[in-house]
């Protein structure tokens, strides 16, 4: 009987070909519209790291007190990053199975090679834990130990791009770079390590930051090296001192913190401890305010953070609306061409056909009109992603992906959406009373 409602349906369709031309084309819009957003929403509001986020979380410390909050900030939060003595003294103490401070860097890097121009590379300062800590996958070698950190050794990690560019690709392991007039000897090479978003240090990249994650150093190294901040740097008064020296002394925050706590125990032990460690700075008379404290675990920290665009919520949101009106006007036309078959459903029910086989029959012509507005879309979606960089920010844009997931979901949606919106034309066809069309006709 399947096999025969389809022959059904591709003969009404094609009875009426401008009117199914226009139902395909209405689908296949508001299904692409809302398939091209929703692909770059996906990228953007992914879980960046799903096997490990749930034991990743970000300590926040507040070090400013009620001077950091304005007269109409009722929300107690502390600041987003911390300042050097509190990093410091977190690393120090080694509370978590693994942690890292870290800060953005932008450097010059020189290679080795005779007459080859110095490269600009965006990078972080980070501890050696950082590598096991985010699974950070290497091509060649690979991190450097905490010996180096303690040793504030010159030491560095290159992506793979940055490798192609000063070696020329290959294992570049035990090799040097010039970075910023210091020497640093090459110990790993990432592979396509390209975390979106970036969720390890979005205080400085807001999630999504285009050619940075090029380069890493020791920390310690860079500290000792004076390699300036490059990313946010937020004061509630000027440093007393000027210069990068200043800043380390100050109450500025400018270094992003994160810890791995395997458990619900370490995330309790933590807490107790940040909240501890908070208490000693109000009895030695740095904090004159009672310990304000969070601990977020990834997923939230980036929702906290807002590192979903707004704008990228309101395009999704407007173009789920554009696919309900293409729904509503695609039920009206269902409705106009059920209803015009009304003599013919009539005799059909008068042979013996029940309201489920005319329900059937109708459904099945709805879910074809949507399999050909869905073929329509795909095509439809793959221009709208290849052009959503004329609305969108490039390096959010770029993250939009025409894969077999989003291939499938959109000829998901357009034949389930299409049948329910066939389900009231359909209810209306199906309750036809075949006495009077019999008598009418």
């Amino acid at each position: 009987m399947f096999a025969y409602y389809l022959d059904l349906a591709l003969r009404s369709l094609k009875r009426h070909k401008a009117l199914t031309g226009l139902m395909i084309i209405t689908i296949g819009f508001g299904v692409a519209a809302s398939m091209t957003t929703w692909s770059v929403f996906r990228a953007v509001s992914g879980d960046p790291i799903p096997w490990k986020s749930s034991k990743l979380f970000v300590p926040q410390i507040d070090n400013w007190g009620p001077a950091g909050h304005g007269p109409k900030d009722t929300s107690n939060e502390p600041p987003d990053a911390m300042s050097y003595t509190d990093a410091v003294a977190l690393m120090r103490d080694h509370r978590a199975k693994y942690q890292s401070a870290m800060y953005q860097i932008g450097a010059a890097v020189t290679p080795q090679r005779v007459g080859q121009h110095p490269i600009t590379a965006i990078g972080e300062a980070v501890y050696s834990e950082f590598f096991p800590m985010l699974d950070v996958t290497f091509k060649y070698g690979s991190g450097w130990s905490a010996a180096d950190d303690d040793h504030r050794a010159q030491v560095a990690v290159i992506s793979r791009h940055l490798n192609e560019k000063a070696f020329g690709g290959g294992d570049s392991v035990g090799k040097t770079l010039t970075i910023d007039g210091h020497e640093y000897r090459v110990v790993g090479v990432l592979d396509d390590w390209h975390p979106q978003p970036q969720f390890y240090d979005v205080v400085n990249t807001g999630g999504f930051s285009e050619g940075s994650g090029n380069i890493f150093v020791p920390f310690t190294t860079a500290i000792a090296n004076s390699m300036n901040n490059n990313g946010n740097t937020n004061c509630v008064e000027t440093p007393k001192e000027p210069g990068f020296v200043g800043l380390q002394h100050s109450e500025c925050v400018w270094i992003a913190f994160m810890v791995q706590l395997d458990d619900a125990a370490a995330v309790q032990q933590y807490r107790q401890y940040l909240d501890n460690y908070a208490a000693a700075q109000q009895q030695a008379g740095r904090f004159t305010w009672p310990p304000n404290n969070r601990l977020r675990n990834l997923m939230a920290w980036l929702d906290h953070e807002h590192v979903v665009p707004s704008d990228t919520k309101i395009s999704l949101y407007v173009a789920l609306g554009l696919l309900l009106v293409c729904l509503v006007n695609t039920a009206g036309l269902l409705l106009a061409k059920f209803l015009r078959r009304a003599s013919e459903i009539g005799v059909r029910r008068a042979l013996g056909a029940s309201r489920r086989e005319i329900y059937t029959q109708f459904l099945v012509e709805s879910g074809m009109v949507g399999l050909a507005g869905g073929v329509l879309g795909l095509v439809l979606t793959g221009l709208g992603i290849s052009s959503v960089s004329w609305v969108l920010p490039r390096d959010i844009a770029a993250l939009a992906r025409l894969d077999v997931s989003l291939l499938v979901t959109t000829l998901i949606v357009a034949i389930v959406a299409t049948m329910l919106a066939g389900l009231y034309p359909t209810m209306r066809a199906a309750a036809v009373q075949p006495a009077w069309q019999l008598k009418s006709n």
